[in-house]
């Protein structure tokens, strides 16, 4: 069975899911990281890959860019493929002070400026929460490895281009850490279908003072962070 953007037999896809929004970044992960790496979907050219980890099988999948498209995918891998755990591995651009460059953000929440989960949640604002073993487990591994990390709220946003600061000055005087483009709607399709997600995003640039990581640095960095996240995902199904 398929769908309309996701073609692939159901036993093609793993129970446990990374997701990258580029399709290229999946498309690395699989050839760098997983061994026996099949290709199992390129509906769009939104390439998945599925392969085998420490021994375990794991899905790696393009989301693309937006809420929107996070929501179309997310839901697709749990109402037809019945995935069980869904990490995002992204990028986000700093907001705060004290984050910096290189830092890798774990999402314990995610505010938003989308009307996108309050229509699905009847008007409410609906609270966009990690699950807590996930971020425990995450935080874990990337103890382990002595990864400068942070765990905190960040903001997704609707706008790439805000044609202001001032949502960023006011989410800095909240607390938030960065502002991305995914989570939410991640943890809102996570928190309806019961099941479990994770945000987790390299700064790669400081939205206030316009620092922008190098891209040889963007491609070392982002490597620790998709190592961190292989671990944590994979060692929690050997509990």
């Amino acid at each position: 069975m398929t769908t309309p953007h996701i073609e692939a037999d159901p036993k093609d896809i793993a129970p446990l899911v990374l997701m990258p929004g580029d399709p290229l970044r999946a498309k690395f992960i699989a050839q760098t990281y997983l061994d026996d790496a099949k290709l199992v979907t390129q509906v769009r050219n939104m390439l998945g890959y599925t392969g085998l980890f420490d021994g375990k099988r794991v899905s790696v999948l393009s989301s693309g860019m937006g809420m929107p498209s996070m929501a179309i995918y997310a839901t697709e891998l749990v109402q037809t493929f019945k995935v069980k755990k869904i990490l995002r591995v992204g990028s986000c651009g700093s907001i705060n002070d004290g984050l910096n460059i290189g830092q890798i953000v774990a999402a314990m929440g995610a505010s938003t400026d989308s009307n996108m989960n309050r229509v699905r949640f009847g008007g409410f604002d609906f609270a966009a929460t990690a699950d807590f073993e996930m971020l425990v487990d995450w935080v874990r591994c990337a103890d382990q490895r002595d990864a400068n990390i942070r765990v905190g709220n960040v903001l997704t946003s609707d706008t790439f281009y805000h044609p202001s600061n001032n949502i960023y000055e006011l989410c800095r005087g909240l607390g938030i850490l960065a502002v991305e483009m995914e989570a939410a709607a991640l943890y809102r399709v996570a928190a309806e279908h019961q099941i479990s997600a994770l945000a987790v995003m390299t700064v790669s640039d400081h939205v206030l003072t316009k620092e922008a990581m190098s891209p040889s640095d963007r491609e070392t960095e982002f490597k620790s962070m998709v190592e961190i996240s292989l671990k944590s995902i994979t060692s929690e199904e050997k509990k």
